[in-house]
């Protein structure tokens, strides 16, 4: 607007150019005036003189300082008999050197790494963890520890206890480890941050069984799913009464359950297979027997299909979140 103004005031004069584009005459001229230079802020008869505002910030910055707020400083020296400023003078001397901040020594949180594993045979991953289970009243509970193998879901340990302990998970991933026949440096185990997962004697386990830890980030439940989805499946199966009259009737319980989760339920995420196939190696053969089965009905009746109808297989690996490499 202002190169078209200047255009057309040589030709028509301001006021018809102003008239033609809408421009005020005022803020045609006000424009056109030479910005005057401000003149400086004189210095306040109160302010600090610049070697008493050095004084104040090296009093601040000081190792007796350093962590403390300009309230706590302006206090302090108080008490002290001294004076050296307000406390806003405190803070704008700060601000002029970059460190208006929290000047207290604070709890700073970690940066969690988000675990991205692989399982592409059973016992490369296991992942475990506890739940509470409703003991004979209420406000007692028990504690159902469960280790899983992701790549065959199958339950490779458990145990009902009194409490959560960190003995007990170490005993039970030790029996585990023995009885799955697994070498040093073959697994990963893998939780979430809680007390018996981090304890020292599970730590020191994990390093005597030559095992690889890895853990969840805080408040995200997605870093374990598949121990997740498991106690989702065993907590609401229609058998599993409100609440157990002891540990021993609830040792009694799980134990019918692991063996029908383990060898006779139809797992949708490996194939409509078991646990127990897919961890002991006998998925193809059945597999191979399932689809005899399939092509002798197809060939008895092709008119009822579509196309020919294959048996799912179980996927090659198994991942605790996949990379995006991994999802192409």
């Amino acid at each position: 607007m202002t190169a078209a103004l200047n255009c057309l005031v040589p030709l028509v004069g301001v006021a018809p150019a102003c008239a033609a584009l809408g421009v005020n005459r005022a803020s045609y001229y006000r424009e056109r005036k030479p910005a005057q230079p401000h003149a400086a802020r004189p210095r306040p008869a109160r302010a600090l003189s610049d070697d008493e505002r050095k004084r104040v910030l090296e009093v601040l910055d000081s190792e007796r300082f350093m962590d403390k707020t300009p309230r706590e400083v302006y206090a302090e020296l108080l008490d002290e008999n001294t004076y050296l400023c307000s406390v806003r003078t405190m803070y704008r001397i700060l601000e002029e050197h970059g460190q208006v901040r929290e000047r207290r020594e604070q709890r700073r949180h970690p940066t969690y790494v988000k675990p991205e594993l692989v399982a592409r045979k059973p016992n490369e991953v296991w992942s475990w963890d506890i739940t509470k289970i409703p003991g004979p009243q209420r406000g007692v509970y028990f504690s159902l520890y469960v280790v899983l193998d992701i790549f065959s879901r199958y339950v490779v340990g458990w145990i009902v206890a009194r409490t959560e302990s960190a003995q007990v998970a170490r005993d039970l991933l030790a029996a585990a480890f023995d009885a799955e026949g697994v070498h040093p440096g073959q697994l990963v185990c893998h939780s979430d941050r809680g007390m018996p997962m981090t304890a020292k004697s599970t730590a020191l386990l994990y390093s005597d069984l030559g095992i690889t830890a890895s853990f969840s980030r805080p408040r995200v439940s997605d870093d374990n799913p598949y121990s997740e989805a498991a106690f989702k499946t065993f907590k609401y199966r229609p058998e599993m009464p409100e609440r157990f009259g002891s540990v021993e009737d609830a040792r009694a319980a799980f134990r019918a359950l692991f063996d029908w989760y383990n060898n006779r339920h139809y797992h949708s995420g490996i194939a409509l297979l078991t646990p127990a196939d897919v961890h002991h190696g006998d998925a193809s053969r059945i597999i191979e027997a399932r689809q005899l089965v399939l092509d002798a009905a197809y060939s008895a009746h092709p008119e009822r299909f579509s196309k020919k109808p294959l048996h799912p297989t179980p996927a090659e690996a198994t991942w605790i979140n996949p990379p995006m490499t991994a999802l192409t």
